[in-house]
């Protein structure tokens, strides 16, 4: 695909996302003004091939109404939304950036190593139904563990790593249970011959729709309710912590309330808050958030007041 017909289709999904629907002469008035336009016009058969294109190449429709307004279908988005916003914001970036001529140096970003390594195979794994075979070097082993036969069913970036999940291969051919692996820890990576085929009950979306993080929980679903001060609870508002996320109001603190398994990114997660956030339930929750904390405080509890109270437990 040519880079500048890229940015064409790019150009009018994020229009019609961002105004939700346009006629046609809308669509030219601001296609004419864009750099892409030049001051001219877009052909009608030009806006239908690019129409299609973006159906073909992204999976995104784009549909009529009766009043001759073009908008994006809605009945597939659940499952395109993440790449369309991560495609969106890389697009709003790089075209803010060339349009105001500012040197790319004014702009940082946080570097994701595996997404320039190994993302493209992994995703091409995905697409073509390919095993893959690889080298990881866990955190928690000494040494790499090597010819590990995966077959990679969606992937997942969180906290800027991507993830990859989906079912290693045993030796006599059957699979385990899902896994995740981290991209930034592969040392080497490359297909196989064999194929695979995803469950069809497959939902990656519901797999994690009330997990925090990466980690697969097969545990009971949990309501979790925190108390924030008022200068937390706007930072919620504004970005919400999970798509369960509830506020009940109260002089001086609000409280909040979701629905999610119990795992290790949650703790760390809510630990990120510091003193402005405090778990209410459940206790088991509570439990973990606070043998975490006392484990850090032994790390400095020569230099506090009332080390003391530190080593009691």
């Amino acid at each position: 695909m040519a880079k500048d017909l890229l940015r064409r289709y790019i150009w009018i999904v994020d229009l019609l996302h961002r105004y939700g629907s346009l006629s046609r002469e809308e669509i030219d008035k601001l296609w004419m003004r864009s750099p892409l336009g030049k001051g001219e016009a877009m052909p009608p058969r030009t806006f239908y091939h690019y129409r299609r294109a973006i159906e073909d190449n992204f999976n995104i429709e784009i549909r009529c109404n009766q009043n001759g307004e073009y908008y994006i279908a809605k009945s597939n988005m659940s499952m395109n939304e993440g790449m369309l916003n991560l495609m969106l914001d890389s697009y709003a970036v790089n075209s803010a950036v060339q349009d105001s001529k500012i040197s790319p140096a004014c702009v940082l970003v946080e570097e994701v190593p595996s997404a320039r390594d190994f993302l493209p195979i992994v995703l091409d794994a995905i697409g073509h139904g390919e095993v893959l075979k690889f080298t990881y070097a866990s955190f928690s082993r000494s040494l790499p563990e090597t010819d590990i036969y995966f077959a990679p069913y969606f992937v997942k970036r969180y906290k800027q790593r991507w993830y990859m999940i989906g079912q290693r291969k045993k030796r006599d051919g059957g699979n385990e249970e899902f896994r995740t692996y981290a991209l930034d820890r592969i040392k080497e990576m490359k297909p196989t011959d064999e194929k695979f085929t995803p469950p069809e009950d497959l939902d990656p979306a519901e797999m994690f729709s009330n997990t925090i993080g990466v980690t697969i929980s097969h545990g009971e679903l949990k309501t979790v309710k925190i108390r924030t001060t008022p200068q937390q609870a706007k930072y919620l508002r504004a970005l919400p912590f999970h798509h369960t996320q509830q506020e009940e109001l109260s002089d001086g603190y609000s409280i909040f309330t979701y629905r999610l398994t119990l795992n290790y990114e949650l703790v760390h997660e809510l630990l990120s808050f510091g003193p402005s956030v405090t778990i209410l339930e459940p206790q088991e929750l509570r439990l973990m958030v606070a043998t975490e904390l006392a484990d850090s405080l032994r790390h400095y509890s020569d230099l506090l007041p009332l080390s003391g109270l530190c080593s009691q437990s």
